[in-house]
């Protein structure tokens, strides 16, 4: 697939396993500083007026971040996710991550998290090793925020099972009379 993807490439259904992402921290692994972390809330926390037949079937799949100008000059980053398993076990649990700054694909990330126990609560932490960037090509990513997006595809036994979306802005701390 050359470019994002316009829709997403399954629905929930097809989350056959029912994975469950709980908790979701990035930090930088130069400084150990967390640039960002979400905690689902306990399901029991959570009250009954939530629970309508109402809810949006696509929710939770979409995250937008908001990061500072630092970010695009970090090398490497942690990404730690925490998950849940239901009742069927996974032999082999991948992940697919591709970035793109408008049309151009930046890099793809491929994450194996192997054989993941049924009824089982799992934590990962994943490495980020980011390419370089031009100086031109961080001014024009920090000038157009939520024009970087990444498709993030989620594979049990090689069938895709999730597809999660994000955009990001790298212009946090910056007042609109400073952009160039």
């Amino acid at each position: 697939m050359p470019d994002m993807a316009d829709r997403y490439l399954c629905g929930p259904e097809d989350n056959i396993y029912e994975i469950d992402f709980t908790r979701f921290v990035i930090r930088d692994l130069e400084s150990g500083d967390t640039l960002f972390e979400i905690v689902k809330p306990p399901s029991d926390s959570i009250s009954s007026e939530d629970d309508s037949d109402t809810e949006d079937p696509y929710s939770g799949r979409f995250v937008r971040y908001h990061f500072t100008p630092r970010f695009l000059m970090l090398r490497q980053i942690g990404a730690t996710v925490d998950f849940q398993v239901g009742s069927k076990p996974i032999q082999k649990f991948r992940m697919i991550e591709r970035h793109f700054f408008k049309d151009i694909h930046l890099k793809t990330f491929d994450f194996d998290f192997g054989y993941c126990m049924a009824n089982s609560k799992n934590s990962c932490e994943h490495i980020y090793e980011f390419p370089s960037l031009s100086p031109d090509l961080i001014d024009e990513m920090i000038k157009h925020p939520y024009e970087t997006r990444s498709d993030s595809f989620y594979f049990a036994d090689d069938k895709l099972i999730m597809h999660n979306k994000a955009d990001y802005a790298f212009d946090a701390g910056i007042s609109d009379n400073t952009l160039p």
